[in-house]
């Protein structure tokens, strides 16, 4: 009697075989392809970040040549870059996509929201996210998180169950063996879709090069006014930077992530081109958040609180 083995099965030399970054690329065109024959009323966030411009790009490859049967939704904290919102509304209109805006300021004029006392408005966008959520009544709502980013965001799912607060529970999530999504839900929960869940940044970076993926210029080295807080440089503006005692330099930078303006830092660099942001990142040993992301650094717990909130 013989004892069978296994052996790895080697496919590297295959000429059917997929590449790394086609691999992911036909997992994520997968999850929206499920996602659309799951759920009824999905939406893609869309801020502008070279996260959800990807993920954007990739629902257009997933339905072409027909339109993307999803709108889109962001949830503008009123602190945003200028030149990522310029970005959002020219890609909107340029793909005729309708845009839904949850607007931060709106719902603080309301007096359903506070200002914080530190000026930073990203911990103040759940309320408004899950208010959008709920009066359009989005079942299914794509993020361009990733597991590389934080260990908060690593336990998620591909398919991550909300509650009807929008609240995420680690317990509630469920096995995707196989690439099989479970997008079963009860009335007034939805789902968060995480088509980039498997990608890094680095991957990011190169499918955005293989692609010739158009991008805001604040992703690439720039002269720009900044001043120094908590080890971050930051962009100067109304939301209450700088404070007494906080210069302001000018300053070859670029920005790694894109938020709010008072919680996002930006990085010395000279990558102006996507070759030159792709060397640098995979000689950096840090994410992007814990470089560049203050409100990841409150606590350690700090973006899964958020998440318990109904964040993303």
């Amino acid at each position: 009697m013989t004892t069978a083995t296994t052996q790895p099965i080697e496919h590297s030399d295959s000429p059917f075989a997929l590449s790394h970054l086609d691999a992911l690329e036909a997992e994520a065109v997968h999850i929206f392809r499920e996602v659309a024959g799951e759920f009824e009323r999905p939406v893609i966030l869309f801020s502008g970040g070279k996260d959800s411009i990807v993920m954007l790009h990739l629902a257009l490859k997933a339905f072409a040549p027909a339109a993307i049967p999803f709108s889109l939704l962001h949830v503008d904290t009123g602190h945003n870059f200028p030149e990522v919102i310029a970005y959002r509304d020219r890609v909107a209109a340029e793909h005729n996509l309708r845009l839904h805006v949850a607007s931060v300021q709106q719902f603080i004029d309301e007096g359903r929201l506070r200002e914080r006392p530190d000026g930073t408005r990203n911990p103040l966008q759940t309320v408004p996210l899950l208010d959008a959520i709920d009066s359009n009544k989005f079942d299914a709502v794509f993020g361009g998180g990733r597991r590389d980013e934080e260990k908060a965001r690593a336990k998620e799912r591909v398919f991550s169950l909300r509650d009807e607060f929008g609240a995420w529970d680690p317990r509630r999530q469920r096995p995707e063996l196989w690439a099989l999504y479970n997008g079963r839900h009860a009335p007034g929960e939805h789902v968060r879709v995480f088509p980039l869940s498997n990608w890094t940044e680095l991957d990011v970076w190169q499918y955005i090069e293989r692609e010739n993926i158009d991008l805001p210029e604040i992703y690439y080295a720039h002269q720009r006014d900044v001043f120094k807080r908590d080890g971050m440089w930051l962009t100067a503006g109304d939301w209450g930077g700088p404070r007494e005692g906080e210069t302001v330099e000018r300053r070859l930078i670029r920005y790694r992530t894109v938020g709010d303006m008072s919680c996002t830092g930006a990085v010395d660099s000279d990558a102006a081109t996507i070759a030159q942001v792709i060397a640098e990142i995979a000689a950096s040993r840090l994410t992007e958040r814990g470089a560049t992301r203050a409100d990841d650094k409150l606590s350690e717990a700090a973006m899964e609180d958020r998440k318990r909130e109904g964040y993303f």
